[in-house]
């Protein structure tokens, strides 16, 4: 393997590494978010958990994070909940600071 072989394999090797652990930050984020909602929404214990679950889910219908926001938005209104876009956007990169840290912490 060349000196150009092994680099390009490096920064490929980073880059799948990269994708993996910002994978996992935002599923980690996802899951506490769907913990914090939970609490605002009065479900508490085992259904917190699984409400949590469903948030994570949200997740995967689109690309980005209007789909968990809108998801949170909707639970929101359903339950009379005042909450605004801004803040539970805050409240979003707030959490995935805690899941970095998380996620680290394991490594």
């Amino acid at each position: 393997m060349t000196g150009f072989d092994e680099r390009q394999s490096s920064f490929e090797n980073k880059f799948k590494h990269d994708k993996e652990l910002e994978f996992k930050a935002t599923a980690r984020r996802n899951k506490l978010l769907g913990l914090w909602a939970a609490n605002l929404l009065g479900i508490h214990g085992a259904e917190a958990e699984t409400y949590a679950k469903t948030v994570v889910k949200a997740d995967f219908e689109k690309p980005g994070d209007q789909d968990v926001v809108d998801k949170l938005m909707a639970d929101f209104k359903q339950h009379g909940v005042d909450m605004s876009d801004h803040r539970l956007r805050k409240q979003m990169t707030e959490l995935m600071g805690t899941a970095i840290e998380q996620i680290r912490a394991e490594i």
